[in-house]
């Protein structure tokens, strides 16, 4: 049976730029308002939540992160952070720290990064994994350079997305820039991670409705109100999305 809201298949040879329309400001305007705002603090919380092993100042790989929606709770937890995009556009978001020298931009290629192996104690990639072209390849390149832990963001299978070409229409009224995107089923996502020597920790799916009804909601209030007996009877780690994921690393770089 055909997963629901899968794209068709993407050219593997095409570059892994998606990352240009999250770094955007159109793409920013929807986390705007309380409910972006909340949709972002859930975001960090428990991107920071799942580093807390790292020790301070840690170097951290955000890759595909132009869109600045974690670089700066990254700063404020003391990480030393580089941020990689795939042209130099991505970095428009990030002028800020960039300006005050808290962290670098790099440009690359997504899935040749310019970094040795094992070169960051985690790398983070959020926004970027169900429009890769070739997200195996994303996961292993990601893999390389990471000491420690991947941090990372899905859409899963277990959850409402089984209905989500019913929602896209609705998802496309509300979000008005909405792009049909690739959903996981989570064994092959720790597959991938098992292939490449890291196993995965732990998964932290952030909310059990989808984001945009709550965003068709527009008030965060009524948002958390409607989240927090899911969260609280375990439904939400059970069916939720997108997930959070942390793999670490099981067999040395070589």
């Amino acid at each position: 049976m055909r997963v629901p809201h899968q794209p068709d298949p993407p050219d593997a040879s095409a570059p892994e730029d998606a990352d240009i329309e999250t770094s955007s400001d159109a793409y920013a305007r929807r986390f705007s308002g309380t409910v972006g705002r909340w949709f972002l603090d859930v975001q960090a919380a428990t991107t920071l939540a799942l580093l807390r092993h790292l020790p301070a100042g840690a170097s951290v790989l955000d890759v595909g992160g132009g869109h600045a929606q974690l670089a700066p709770a990254l700063l404020g937890a003391g990480f030393e952070v580089t941020v990689v995009g795939s042209d130099p556009s991505c970095a428009g978001r990030l002028a800020p720290w960039l300006e005050q020298d808290r962290c670098r931009f790099e440009v690359a290629n997504l899935r040749a990064l310019p970094f040795p192996t094992g070169a960051f104690e985690a790398v983070l990639c959020f926004r970027l994994l169900p429009h890769s072209v070739a997200w195996t390849d994303l996961v292993g390149e990601l893999s390389r350079v990471a000491r420690r832990s991947v941090v990372l963001d899905y859409p899963s299978q277990r959850s409402v997305n089984v209905v989500a070409d019913r929602l896209f229409r609705f998802k496309q009224r509300v979000e008005g820039n909405t792009r049909r995107y690739r959903i996981f089923d989570p064994r092959e996502v720790r597959s991938a991670f098992t292939r490449r020597g890291f196993e995965v920790m732990d998964e932290r799916p952030q909310f059990l409705f989808p984001m945009v009804l709550h965003r068709g909601i527009g008030n965060a209030t009524v948002s958390r109100l409607v989240e927090a007996p899911p969260r609280l009877l375990g439904l939400t780690h059970l069916l939720g999305s997108p997930v959070i994921l942390r793999a670490d690393r099981r067999v040395a770089p070589s």
